[in-house]
């Protein structure tokens, strides 16, 4: 592909550019540009509007990741008026997208296959995509659902209350006995505004705002919201600083997953790895709070790098804890893998093709595990994953075991990585002050969550300020996944293989 031809401006993970730099595409020329990057393998990591100076116009940008050439490539278009021709049809990774921008924006994608709020609020606008009177109330799940047609076939509404301590979320199933046909997903029900709240940034809020988008993924979400500022402020971060955000990011990755493993083994009753899993997951929380003093992270990282250091003494324990931790998740988990009535739970349940994780722009351990070699700490290396590099790890079968099995397989690295990080930390200051914002500029930063990419985008306007502030968690891509999982599945499979991907609903309400 010629991008000096296409007009895309390329970039690194972490940078800024000038708005200016960015040419404004015709919009049939926009999506011929998004959807042949798509077919040559690349990735939508966002497609969000922001205001236009001109009134009536709204801007369409689009983040592309080249993970071949580990870089990334922005293009813009204008709409002018209400509605554009929707790109979905030939490019399923924009569906929600595209959805997101008329319900925040108002603005049609005429031809969208299944045209429907996805956090159901008022338009940021005042302009209705869907012609609602002005005041009538809007409520989650309220809507139309797919629905099949035929003998025996029954619908199944499970949520937005559910029996167990998750989130809110409505699952509508299409069912003929215990097969299931299709799920449809609505959410909505954790909308916060916290994209609208971060405009006129940065504050004293936003940092807060960032640390808890997923109050489980702390680290990865606010070391992006960190890196974005960083971009724009030409503020640099010292090698100590960087080394101590890759062992954070990495005991939050462990926590999680092990978490994730011991609930799997809870759903199908395994209880001897439940149980020790449930302690596990408290030990590597732990050692996030010896870091910082917050289990979740939170106060550990902050524009120009983090907030606590690390002595001689803390390294000492946080290796003896991380040598028992490892010594106790290998004998719990090994356990199950060698459990048949435990296998026989996990294998062919909740298959997803490749394809299908491709075509959807799936990310995370629920892409790897249908084959995807997608991980944005190996595709596009920042901060201390540019000098130490953690393998890519993937299954081949893309069902319930594949995804716990890549987890298992991360741990494992991830201990590697903070063991040798924890004996080669780099001397140095730990923290360098961020200054002002520059105006009228675009930063983009990728992050590799436990669930997988995180992306922030922000544009600033004439004075530094956010004009727009994009999030993109890595549920966003993959709740559609989860769906097409269900098919041709036994209801009762649900729950387990719901865990299997374990999506974070406020991540996606934001």
């Amino acid at each position: 592909m010629n991008h000096e031809k296409l007009r895309m401006v390329t970039l690194v993970n972490g940078q800024s550019v000038e708005l200016d730099a960015i040419a404004l595409l015709a919009p049939d020329a926009f999506q011929t540009v998004v959807a042949d990057a798509v077919d040559v393998g690349q990735r939508v990591a966002s497609l969000f509007a922001a205001p236009a100076r001109q009134r009536g116009v709204t801007q369409l940008f689009a983040v592309l990741v080249n993970t071949q050439l580990s870089r990334l490539h922005i293009v813009r278009t204008e709409i002018h008026g209400g509605q554009y021709p929707s790109l979905t049809n030939r490019c399923p990774q924009v569906h929600l997208f595209e959805r997101e921008i008329a319900e925040q924006y108002g603005i049609k994608p005429v031809g969208h296959p299944w045209f429907k709020p996805v956090r159901y609020h008022e338009s940021w606008t005042g302009r209705d995509a869907w012609d609602r009177p002005a005041g009538e109330p809007i409520l989650p799940g309220v809507c139309d659902f797919y629905r099949v047609e035929g003998d025996e076939v029954h619908e199944v509404a499970v949520g937005p209350v559910h029996a167990g301590i998750i989130e809110p979320g409505h699952f509508r199933f299409q069912c003929h006995g215990e097969l299931v046909f299709h799920l449809e997903i609505a959410l909505g029900f954790q909308h916060r505004g916290v994209e609208g709240a971060l405009i006129g940034g940065p504050d004293a809020r936003s940092i807060h705002y960032a640390e808890t988008l997923a109050g489980d993924t702390t680290i990865a979400h606010t070391t992006a919201y960190c890196r974005v500022i960083e971009a724009l402020s030409k503020c640099r971060k010292t090698a100590r600083a960087q080394t101590l955000r890759g062992i954070a990011l990495e005991l939050e990755r462990m926590a999680n997953h092990v978490g994730d493993l011991g609930a799997l083994a809870g759903d199908i009753g395994f209880l001897p790895t439940m149980s020790y899993c449930g302690r596990i997951r408290g030990d590597f929380l732990n050692m996030t709070a010896l870091l910082c003093g917050n289990r979740f992270g939170r106060g550990m990282v902050c524009p120009g790098g983090v907030g606590f250091d690390m002595d001689d003494a803390r390294v000492e324990k946080l290796l003896r804890q991380l040598d028992a931790a490892e010594k106790d998740a290998t004998v719990a988990i090994e356990l199950l893998w060698d459990t048949p009535s435990a296998m026989a739970r996990f294998e062919n349940i909740g298959r997803l093709p490749k394809q299908v994780a491709l075509d959807l722009g799936m990310v995370g351990p629920a892409a790897r595990a249908a084959g995807v070699e997608v991980d944005t700490r190996n595709d596009q290396p920042s901060g201390v994953f540019r000098f130490t590099h953690i393998p890519v790890s993937t299954y081949d079968t893309g069902d319930v075991f594949g995804r716990a099995y890549v987890r298992w397989l991360e741990i494992q690295h991830s201990i590697q990585f903070i063991r040798e990080q924890l004996h080669t930390i780099p001397s140095g200051d730990i923290l360098n002050r961020a200054g002002s914002l520059l105006p009228n500029r675009i930063a983009v930063s990728l992050d590799e969550g436990w669930r997988g990419e995180v992306c922030h985008v922000a544009i600033t306007d004439d004075d530094g300020r956010f004009m727009r502030y994009k999030v993109v968690d890595p549920s966003f891509h993959n709740w559609p996944g989860l769906a097409y999982a269900l098919r041709n599945q036994q209801i009762s499979d649900f729950p387990l293989c719901n865990k299997s991907f374990n999506l974070s609903y406020c991540g996606h309400d934001l």
